[in-house]
C-alpha cells in the first residue's frame, strides 16, 4: 500500500494546536468522532445507572434557563429602577438582587476564566468579560454589568447549538455503523456485538437491516442503500462476489454476506477517522486568527489600562470612574470571541456541508486550497470515463489462428486488473489453464511480456512492440479506439481495438469547471487519438495521451511553472507520485481502494466526477463566508473602539460589537450547512 506524506506541502507546528480560545477547541472537541462515539456509547449505557451522562442532548430550553432567570430578574429590577419604583429597592438589597441576576450567567464565565488562567492562559475571552462585568459592578453600572454577561451567555448557547447542528452530519454516519450483527454458526442465526465478529464468518441480513462490517456478497444478487457513504439515493445492485460496505442498507432480500475485514478497519470506521483528524488540519486563515488573537488580546487590555491612567496626566477635569467605564467599554468591545468562534465553525461547516454531498476533506486547509485551484488535471479511465472496457474489433494477420492468439492473450490478461484485461476475459471466455506460460512480466506503461513453447508473447501498446524491436506495417493514429497490439515469436500478428463510454455527468462536470473560471487538462497512459477524442467531447481545455507516470509529473510541473494552482484527480495509488506534487490531490471511487483514503487531500465517495466542481464551490463558498465574517467583526469592532475610547458609546454597544457581532457572525457560519450547491 502507498502511502504518500503530503506534509511537504502544508506543515504545522504546535502553533497549530488550540492555545488561546477554549471555545474553539470546545469546538474541535465536539466535532471529533471519538467524542461522538463516547456520547453513544454513553447514551446507549444512559440507563444502567438511571441517569443520562450526554450533555449534548440537553433541550433548548434546558441550556437557555440560567438566561432566562437572569433576564427576568434584570427586567425586574430595571422596572423598580425605573418605572416602579420601591423604597426598599435601595442600598445592599439593590446591589444583592444585581448579583443574583448575574450569578446564573456570571459564574460559569468567571469559573471558566480561571481554569484558563491556571492552563497559563490568561487573556482569554472568559478574563476580558469578567474583569469588563466585574469593573462595571465596582462603578455602580450593574444593570449593565449584567446585560453584557446576558448577552454573552445567550451568544454561547447559540453557538453551542450551532456546533450540534454541525455535528449532526457526523453522527449520523455513527448511526449507520449498528452495534450488533446476526452471524450464522453452525447454520443457526445468533445475534452478536459487531466488534467480535471475525473475518471469514458469514453475515446474514434482512431487508432494512444495515450492514455492520465490509464483507463479500455470497447471495446471487442484492439491493442497497449507499446513500450514507456516498451521497447517492439511487439503489446500489450488487452480484455475488462483490465488495459490500458498512453502512449499507439492504433493500430487497435477505443477503449473506462473508466479512473480509474487521470491525476497526472497515471503510466506515476509515472515514470516521478521517472527519475526526480533519478538524486537526487547520486553515491558513485560522491559524492566522489565532495567532492574531494571542497577540491582539493582551494589546486591548493594555490599551484598556491606558485608557483609563493615561488621560490622568493630560485631561484637567479628569475623573477616574469615566474613564474607567470608557476602558470597560473598550474590553467588551475587544473580545475577539466573533472571529474565534465564527471562523473554526465555518470550516467545520464546510466540511460536513462536503461529507454529506459524498465528499470527504482532510482538513479545512484543503478547503481553502481548493478554492483556489485554477487548472484541474484528471485521469481518463475511470474518472471522465466509465473504466468499462468492451472489445470492438480483432484485426489479426490471417497467417495466425485467431482463436488461439485470442487464448494466448486472454491467458497472459488474467495476470493483469486493469480494465483492458476484463474486457478481453468478457469477450474471449474462460481461460485454458492448460496451457502454461513463463517468465511473466508487467512492463510499466507498456504492457505485458510471456513465453509461451519457447517462443516470447507480447501483449500491449504499441510502445511495447518499439521497445522490442517488433516491426508493423500500421499507422496507430488512424485508430481512435485504445488499440491493443499483439506479438508472437517476433512477429507482430495485429491489434485489438477496445472502448470506453464517456460517463453520462463527464459533460456536465466540464461545464461546471469552466463556469468557476477553472481549466481541465486531461493526462492519460492510453493511447493520444483516444485522449483527444475524448476531450474534443466533452470541450477538456488541454490532453495528453501516451504517458508514463513520469510523464504526467513532468506535465503537472510545466502547469505549475506556470504559476497554476494544481488539483489532480486520480485513483490516489497508481497516480501517487502526481498526488504528492498537485496543491491537492482527489481521489475517485475512494470506496474501492484504503490506500486513495489514505493518499488523497479530498475523497469522492463515488465516482461522479461533477462532484468535483462542487467540492470547488463549497471551497469557495466556505472561504466568502469566513471572510464575512472577518470583515463584519474587524469593522464593526474598529467604529465602536474608536467611539468607546472617545467616551461616545455606551456598554450597549459594546454588547453589540461584542455579542451581536459574534451572533450575527456564527448565523453566517451555519448558513453553509443549509446551502444547496450547484
Amino acid at each position: 500500500m502507498i502511502n504518500t506524506d503530503k506534509n511537504h506541502k502544508h506543515t504545522y507546528d504546535a502553533q497549530g494546536k488550540m492555545t488561546c480560545c477554549t471555545q474553539e477547541e470546545k469546538i474541535y472537541t465536539q466535532a471529533g468522532a471519538k467524542e461522538l462515539v463516547n456520547e453513544k456509547h454513553q447514551h446507549d449505557h444512559s440507563d444502567d445507572d438511571g441517569h443520562d451522562h450526554s450533555h449534548s442532548e440537553s433541550s433548548p430550553i434546558k441550556m437557555f434557563l440560567p438566561s432566562i432567570i437572569s433576564l427576568v430578574l434584570l427586567l425586574v429590577a430595571i422596572a423598580f429602577d425605573n418605572w416602579l419604583p420601591q423604597q426598599w429597592f435601595t442600598g445592599w438589597v439593590r446591589i444583592i438582587w444585581y448579583v443574583v441576576a448575574y450569578a446564573p450567567v456570571g459564574f460559569p464565565v468567571l469559573t471558566d476564566a480561571v481554569k484558563s488562567i491556571r492552563k497559563g492562559e490568561i487573556f482569554s475571552e472568559f478574563f476580558l468579560m469578567g474583569i469588563a462585568t466585574i469593573g462595571a459592578f465596582t462603578i455602580g453600572e450593574y444593570p449593565e454589568g449584567v446585560a453584557v454577561m446576558l448577552f454573552y451567555a445567550v451568544g454561547e448557547v447559540f453557538q453551542t447549538m450551532a456546533v450540534s447542528r454541525a455535528k449532526a452530519n457526523i453522527k449520523s454516519l455513527l448511526d449507520q455503523r449498528p452495534d450488533e450483527v446476526t452471524v450464522l454458526r453452525n447454520n443457526q442465526p445468533e445475534t452478536v456485538k459487531a466488534e467480535t465478529v471475525n473475518i471469514g464468518e458469514i453475515i446474514q441480513l434482512k431487508p432494512g437491516e444495515k450492514l455492520g462490517l465490509d464483507g463479500e456478497l455470497l447471495s446471487e444478487t442484492a439491493s442497497f442503500n449507499t446513500a450514507a457513504l456516498t451521497g447517492e439515493s439511487k439503489p446500489d445492485t450488487k452480484a455475488k462476489g462483490e465488495t459490500v460496505l458498512a453502512g449499507m442498507i439492504n433493500l430487497n432480500t435477505v443477503a449473506q454476506v462473508q466479512v473480509t475485514t474487521a470491525y476497526t478497519d472497515s471503510k466506515l470506521s476509515k472515514i470516521l477517522e478521517l472527519v475526526q483528524n480533519a478538524t486537526s488540519q487547520k486553515a491558513p486563515t485560522e491559524l492566522f486568527i489565532r495567532k492574531f488573537a494571542n497577540i491582539y488580546t493582551p494589546i486591548v487590555v493594555l490599551l484598556a489600562v491606558a485608557i483609563c491612567v493615561l488621560p490622568y496626566f493630560f485631561v484637567a477635569d479628569y475623573e477616574f470612574k469615566d474613564w474607567l467605564y470608557r476602558a470597560l467599554v473598550f474590553l467588551v468591545i475587544s473580545c475577539p470571541c466573533a472571529l474565534v468562534i465564527s471562523i473554526p465553525l465555518g470550516y467545520f461547516g464546510g466540511i460536513g456541508a462536503a461529507s454529506r454531498n459524498g465528499i470527504l476533506f482532510k482538513g479545512s486547509n484543503f478547503l481553502d486550497a481548493l478554492s483556489n485551484i485554477q487548472n484541474v488535471v484528471m485521469d481518463k479511465t475511470g474518472t471522465m470515463t466509465e473504466g468499462v472496457f468492451k472489445v470492438q474489433e480483432v484485426v489479426f494477420d490471417k497467417a495466425f489462428n485467431q482463436d488461439e492468439i485470442l487464448q494466448l492473450v486472454n491467458i497472459l490478461e488474467s495476470h493483469s486488473t486493469h480494465p483492458v484485461a476484463t474486457a478481453i476475459h468478457e469477450y474471449v471466455g474462460k481461460p485454458d489453464n492448460t496451457i502454461r506460460l513463463e517468465n511473466t512480466e508487467e512492463i510499466a506503461g507498456h504492457g505485458l511480456k510471456s513465453t509461451v513453447n519457447g517462443k516470447d508473447l507480447l501483449v500491449g501498446n504499441f510502445k511495447l512492440m518499439n521497445k522490442f524491436g517488433i516491426q508493423y506495417d500500421l499507422d496507430q493514429n488512424s485508430i481512435v479506439y485504445t488499440t491493443i497490439a499483439v506479438a508472437y515469436d517476433n512477429k507482430f500478428v495485429g491489434y485489438i481495438t477496445i472502448a470506453d463510454s464517456i460517463k453520462e455527468d463527464a459533460q456536465e462536470t466540464i461545464n461546471l469547471l469552466h463556469k468557476l473560471n477553472v481549466k481541465a487538462t486531461m493526462l492519460s497512459g492510453d493511447k493520444n487519438t483516444v485522449v483527444k477524442y475524448v476531450a474534443e467531447q466533452l470541450g477538456i481545455d488541454n490532453a495528453f495521451g501516451d504517458l508514463l507516470p513520469e510523464d504526467k509529473v513532468n506535465r503537472v510541473k510545466e502547469i505549475k511553472a506556470k504559476g497554476e494552482s494544481v488539483a489532480f484527480v486520480g485513483d490516489g495509488v497508481n497516480d501517487a507520485p502526481v498526488v504528492a506534487l498537485s496543491d491537492v490531490g482527489i481521489a475517485m471511487g475512494g470506496l474501492g481502494s484504503d490506500a486513495t483514503i489514505e493518499t488523497a487531500d479530498v475523497v469522492i465517495q463515488d465516482d461522479k466526477p461533477s462532484k468535483i466542481p462542487l467540492a470547488i464551490n463549497i471551497g469557495k463558498q466556505t472561504k466568502k463566508i469566513v471572510w464575512q465574517n472577518i470583515t463584519l467583526a474587524f469593522v464593526v469592532k474598529g467604529i465602536v473602539l474608536v467611539l468607546g475610547a472617545g467616551g461616545l458609546a455606551t456598554m450597549w454597544e459594546a454588547v453589540f460589537a461584542d455579542v451581536g457581532v459574534a451572533l450575527l457572525a456564527i448565523l453566517n457560519a451555519v448558513r453553509i450547512q443549509r446551502m444547496k450547491f450547484v
